[in-house]
């Protein structure tokens, strides 16, 4: 299971050392994922990258995508390769719609207000300066709304700093948590929160923790294209933003906080829709795969 890719190398040996076929599932497409972003820019290593993401399918007895665009992508480079279709899964025994708990709510300081969560992880590739910037917008426009980051990376320390200078005053971070302390952020939640930066190989990631926030029966906010944004949109539980136009919050925003029968209805739409990638539909699917 993927990523890294080099964790293919270990299925390999194990194919050889013990006689038994792997499944290599790709959670993101690498190496082009840090070749968009920009990290990898030598064309020798491209290349060789490129010949040991091949290898590596070519080994496997078959290939497990996590979204559509991730399968025909794969599909595309592997002519012939058997490529599986299985997404991340929701877990509707551990997340669903609660009511929100005004002990936590006074833990986190959000009483009486909107809560957009971004759950997950503070890397350089969720772009989440974008969410520092529809905070500032919300606050200017006087809109009772609170955002909150529950995680852990790379760019925490620098994005706390860019809070700090913008003098944002509705911005709240908490600190990486277990799965029990992510269930208390989802209480008090509104809306999740799923970013990324404006690059097409981003578009086909399918992160846990959008199936979270369905499952716990959220609004879910994007600012990306891709499979994600017509899963929502065709079930009416959230809506994206124009990744250059933040801005564009406000007015998407506004008829969920004026109307609370307007958010009920998408978080339900949301909750409904998590039963299509629940834990233990996707899990039995996974277990026929692995017996063919």
């Amino acid at each position: 299971m993927s990523t890294p890719l080099t964790v293919g190398l270990v299925g390999i040996w194990l194919k050889w050392r013990r006689r038994v076929p792997f499944i290599f599932e790709v959670g993101d497409l690498w190496p082009e994922a840090p070749i968009q972003l920009g990290f990898i820019k030598n064309p020798i290593l491209k290349f060789l990258l490129r010949r040991l993401e091949y290898f590596i399918y070519k080994q496997s007895h078959a290939v497990v995508a996590l979204s559509v665009p991730m399968k025909k992508i794969i599909e595309q480079q592997m002519r012939g390769k058997t490529v599986y279709l299985l997404p991340n899964m929701a877990d509707l025994d551990f997340f669903r719609p609660e009511h929100k708990k005004e002990a936590l709510e006074l833990k986190f300081g959000v009483q009486n207000r909107f809560v957009m969560s971004y759950i997950g992880s503070i890397g350089f590739a969720n772009g989440l300066e974008f969410m520092l910037d529809c905070a500032r917008i919300t606050e200017q426009s006087n809109l009772p709304v609170t955002f909150l980051f529950c995680g852990d990376g790379a760019v925490l320390e620098s994005l706390k700093s860019t809070t700090k200078n913008l003098a944002v005053n509705n911005v709240v971070f908490v600190p990486f948590s277990n799965r029990e302390g992510v269930r208390e952020v989802m209480n008090v939640t509104d809306a999740v929160f799923i970013s990324y930066r404006n690059k097409p190989v981003l578009e086909t990631g399918s992160p846990n923790k959008y199936f979270d926030g369905l499952a716990a029966g959220k609004l879910v906010i994007t600012n990306f294209n891709g499979w994600i944004k017509e899963d929502i949109e065709a079930h009416n539980c959230g809506f994206v933003i124009d990744y250059k136009r933040p801005e564009d919050l406000v007015k998407h925003l506004w008829p969920y906080l004026n109307d609370k029968n307007i958010l009920r209805r998408a978080q339900e739409n949301a909750h409904e829709l998590s039963k299509k990638y629940s834990r233990k539909k996707l899990g039995e699917e996974y277990v026929e795969l692995m017996v063919k």
